[in-house]
Parts: C-alpha cells; structure tokens; sequence
C-alpha cells in the first residue's frame, strides 16, 4: 500500500471511530417513527428516572435514546403523577444506525457496540426495552431486543472501558 492510500485509509477509519454521524443517524430514526419520543432532558429525564425507581427499576440516564408511546397517549414530562401513569405503556429504545455499504437488509454485516448500561436497561426493563437498528444507506429498519442480538451476533468481544 503507497503512503497516500495508507494516510486516507487512516483517515477513513479515524472517521468511524469519532462516529459524528451516530447523534445525526439518530435524529432520523427518530423522524421516521411517529410515536417515538427523544429521550428526555433535564428535569423531565430526572423525573423519569424517578417514576423508574418507584416500580423498581434502575437505569442510567444515557441507557436509551427515546421513548414509544402509544399515539393516544400525550404526556407531559414535567408532571410527575402523569409520567408514573404513563409508564406501563412506555418502550424505551436504543438506537443503533449503520452507514455502511456492508451493511445488507437483514443487517448482516452491521458492527456495533452495546454498553453496560445499555445490556442493564434491557435486562431491568424486559419487553419494555427495544434496540431499534437503522441503515442510514437503505433506509432499512428492524426493532429488536438486546437478546435476540445476542442470539444471532456471529462474534462478540467484551472490553473495560476505564477513565483516569
């Protein structure tokens, strides 16, 4: 390989790494499902969360990226009481979004990563936890579960993430 392919290959990988297109990817997911509702900030995560730890549940503000609720119900994230009534109805998604061209309709081919938090939502959550899968390329989609990923994933490998 000459130098100039070695630097843009470089670059090109530099690219993926730094994924600027994951939070854009997501915006469209989000513009592409009715009921799906962005994961909410400030005082309306805190008191999600909240209502969360009422019922048992415990899970990391960054564990999901948006909220399903069915198109009757409009909800208010500010009032507590209506967010706790809400909540039997709710699926919390992650989003995951591919933009490669390897990336086939039945999403063989499509390399990602869950976090802990992410594998613990699920778990706290059950059926009340989806990962939404997006080819940004095709415009495919498929709503799954962190299990069924599992199940299907023909390689895995852990790894520690450590800040110092």
């Amino acid at each position: 390989m000459n130098p100039l392919d070695l630097i843009k290959a470089k670059r090109q990988h530099l690219a993926r790494l730094a994924n600027q297109n994951g939070a854009a990817g997501e915006l469209r997911a989000l513009d592409t499902m009715a009921e799906w509702r962005p994961r909410p900030k400030g005082k309306e995560l805190h008191i999600l969360l909240a209502a969360l730890r009422d019922t048992g549940v415990f899970i990391k503000p960054s564990s999901f990226d948006a909220i399903e609720l069915p198109g009757s119900i409009t909800l208010d994230f500010h009032d507590a009481e209506a967010v706790r009534a809400a909540l039997p109805s709710m699926v919390f998604i992650e989003i995951k979004t591919a933009n490669q061209a390897r990336v086939k309709d039945d999403f063989s081919g499509f390399f990602f990563a869950l976090t802990e938090s992410e594998i613990a939502a699920a778990e706290a959550l059950g059926t009340r936890h989806r990962v939404a899968l997006f080819n940004n390329i095709t415009g495919a989609a498929l709503l799954t579960s962190v299990a069924d990923i599992m199940a299907r994933a023909k390689s895995s490998s852990w790894q520690v993430s450590v800040q110092l």
